[in-house]
């Protein structure tokens, strides 16, 4: 607990002022926050088969052009360049024809590149956009994912008993998560209200942060059952006492990309 304790006050004390300042020292952080991640979700299926060098080596600069796509604007755009997607495709397609020894690169190692570098590509894309747009959106999204997280695991510590999904998340409560949901809606919606706009309709308010309250309760049990699939038990061990990236912003990942579903009614 207490390498756990200090391994978040640590990066707490570096992530907190670059957020704050923003700009090119913020996108290089995110950038290689994703790569990180990206990393971990190779590891993970390499257990089962190592993925070709070469392909690897062009993987990530694609991951970074998704990532850093629009990165300078200051406008929260729907824009995804269509070049970069044509060359992540041609990339990460083309080389089927060459790979004769389908247990070295086939179809199934080609679509897990292509689904995992959009998946979070464009979830680390949208923390720079939004961040870009307005620092206290992406204060609102981290307060939904970092409180509902942690009076879920309060609720179900203190009042759980029945296992939601325990073949996904052992340790998981219809309590703790309703406890989640309950304190995570509560404090960003006075946060929203306070900080960002009081006069916007308290019950749409509470509807929309409730609703990411939850998504952001199933982001998690999302990337726990990625974990099952390949019988991990935490992405790595890059944040001691935490275990890797993906364990530790599997809830924020979900809730920013769902928040783009409001961010122009909210």
């Amino acid at each position: 607990m207490k390498q756990r304790l200090l391994s978040a006050i640590a990066l707490l004390l570096i992530i907190i002022p670059i957020i704050i300042i923003g700009g090119n020292i913020y996108h290089i952080l995110v950038t290689i926050i994703s790569m990180f991640a990206f990393k971990e979700l190779i590891d993970m299926k390499q257990a089962k088969r190592v993925l070709p060098l070469a392909i690897k080596a062009f993987a990530y600069p694609l991951l970074v052009m998704l990532v850093l796509n629009n990165h300078i604007s200051s406008t929260f755009v729907y824009l995804v360049d269509y070049r970069i997607i044509s060359v992540l495709l041609v990339t990460l397609l083309l080389p089927l024809v060459f790979y004769k020894d389908y247990d070295k690169y086939n179809i199934d190692d080609a679509l897990f590149l292509i689904g995992t570098i959009f998946f979070l590509g464009i979830s680390f894309n949208l923390l720079i956009l939004v961040r870009n747009y307005n620092i206290n959106y992406l204060i609102y999204i981290m307060l939904i994912a970092i409180i509902t997280d942690t009076y879920a695991y309060i609720g179900g510590m203190l009042i759980g008993k029945n296992k939601l999904v325990p073949a996904v998340s052992p340790n998981k409560t219809w309590e703790g998560i309703i406890s989640g949901v309950i304190f995570g809606t509560l404090f960003s919606s006075v946060f929203y209200y306070e900080v960002i706009n009081s006069n916007i309709n308290i019950l749409n308010l509470v509807f929309i942060s409730g609703f990411l309250c939850i998504i952001g309760q199933l982001g998690d049990l999302v990337f726990s059952s990625i974990k099952r699939y390949y019988n991990k038990k935490d992405y790595s061990n890059i944040i001691p006492g935490h275990g890797g990236i993906l364990d530790r912003l599997d809830s924020i990942i979900l809730v920013i990309i769902a928040f783009t579903l409001f961010i122009t009614i909210i």
